[in-house]
């Protein structure tokens, strides 16, 4: 690590995509406020999921991350949190059957309120806006009023994921997660839908596994990891006041870490290796994600590997690509090679959603399942053809059954994406769509293990 690191330096570096906000005195006041409170993830969590990652880039275990586009105010409940992470436990039991290794689960949760975006202004009912950048900056309320960034809104940010880690700790250990419950979840998941009956068949075969391991006297009543499970979270390290007032120095190596998440990345409009993103990311010991797109050169990716992990150290950098359905046969062939040439340690991981955008035929933002798929696929079919490992994917989701994206058994069409279109940017898979997609996956990574 630089020596002459410290938290701050990002203040002298480009800042990309960040707010400006108009009241420096409130921001100083707010931030100081954020300097005194506990940080909501602690060191030796994020100790534990960086050895966890060292096992997904070893290839002795996969990469589950998942949760909404933006997380909203107005939408937080109980409820909804215990319905994504439920979603992701099933799809995490899934994997886990298909690939025969363990699943790291990481949700886009407790964090995730700020967004990038392509322009700073939008049009809406004919008057030009600021762009809304997630609720920890402005109001999704289209008057410019509520558009005008308010510092004020981290203190709320940080309240509501201090309150959705409780939760989900909670969840994680206090007999939620237990396996047995959650296959049970997935089996009824499977039973409702015609185009499910093969994937019933791969859940009865869970069945018939936990059933010969009960046997065995091997259950959730004798084994923590049958009932328990390690969850962590995730976000996007957008706002740089907020992530600089929660850094805190761990107390066992003095070393600083993210208070902010287990894990946080570096967005593809934030990348520039002279920038104030990777400055602050390069110095927290936390795990880091680093999205690469299209426009994303080989030898400035070696380079951010070597800036954001010098000591070349496994569970420390996760490359999570996303390029699209009909870009990433060009694109990502050039960066493993570019990557294995330069023998850098990373984890590969896949979003499959942002690269496939597009616009409905009645004017909604949506991605068609079909090409979320046809990305994944060709995700494993590459990595197998390079002799790497496709170590995890990264999906928008939600447990609620909206109709955001289109396509999947359920076959959400264009018309039906009005019924219940509620997300605040991004389209995310439902709950019935996120389960198909982890089955998908599974068949996958069982054609990896059998041909290993």
């Amino acid at each position: 690590m630089d020596e002459v690191w410290k938290k701050s330096s990002w203040r002298i570096k480009k800042k990309h995509q960040m707010p400006d906000y108009e009241d420096k005195d409130q921001l100083n006041k707010v931030v100081n406020s954020l300097c005194s409170l506990p940080p909501l993830v602690f060191a030796g969590e994020v100790r534990n999921l960086k050895n966890d990652l060292a096992k997904v880039e070893s290839g002795k275990a996969f990469l589950l991350q998942g949760g909404d586009c933006a997380e909203s105010f107005e939408e937080f409940s109980a409820d909804l949190i215990r319905d994504t992470f439920k979603v992701l436990l099933k799809m995490a039991v899934v994997l886990t059957f298909g690939g025969k290794k363990p699943v790291v689960k990481i949700g886009r949760m407790a964090g995730q309120f700020a967004k990038p975006r392509s322009s700073d202004f939008e049009i809406i009912n004919g008057q030009k806006l600021p762009s809304y950048r997630g609720d920890i900056i402005n109001d999704i309320s289209p008057t410019v009023k509520d558009r005008i960034p308010n510092p004020e809104r981290m203190l709320k940010a940080y309240t509501q994921s201090s309150a959705s880690l409780n939760l989900l700790r909670a969840f994680s250990q206090g007999g939620f997660a237990d396996i047995s419950r959650v296959h049970s979840w997935v089996l009824e998941s499977t039973k409702g839908e015609d185009g499910y009956k093969k994937f019933f068949e791969l859940a009865t075969k869970i069945t018939n596994a936990l059933e010969f391991m009960s046997a065995a006297g091997v259950n959730s009543n004798n084994s923590d990891s049958l009932s328990k499970v390690d969850f962590y979270t995730s976000h996007e390290a957008l706002l740089l006041e907020y992530e600089e007032a929660l850094c805190r120095e761990d107390s066992t190596t003095g070393l600083p870490v993210a208070g902010s998440g287990h894990m946080i990345w570096i967005g593809d409009r934030t990348r520039q290796i002279d920038g104030a993103h990777v400055e602050f990311c390069k110095g927290v010991q936390n795990p880091i994600g680093l999205k690469c797109g299209p426009s994303l050169d080989p030898d400035e990716l070696v380079h951010l590997c070597q800036i954001l992990n010098p000591k070349n150290e496994p569970g420390r950098l996760t490359l999570i690509t996303r390029f699209g359905s009909d870009k990433i046969a060009e694109h990502l062939p050039k960066i493993i090679k570019a990557v294995n040439n330069a023998k850098l340690r990373t984890v590969w991981c896949c979003d499959p959603m942002h690269g496939n955008t597009i616009k409905s035929s009645n004017g909604f933002k949506t991605r068609p399942f079909s090409k979320i798929l046809d990305e994944v696929k060709s995700f494993f079919k590459i990595h197998m053809n390079e002799g790497t490992f496709p170590g995890g994917v990264h999906v928008e989701m939600t447990g609620k059954d909206v109709t955001e994206c289109t396509g999947g058994i359920k076959l959400i069409n264009d018309n039906d994406l009005s019924s219940r279109y509620h997300t605040a940017c991004d389209p995310r898979l439902n709950a019935s769509q996120s389960l198909e997609l982890a089955f998908l996956i599974a068949e996958e990574l069982e054609s990896l293990v059998n041909n290993s």
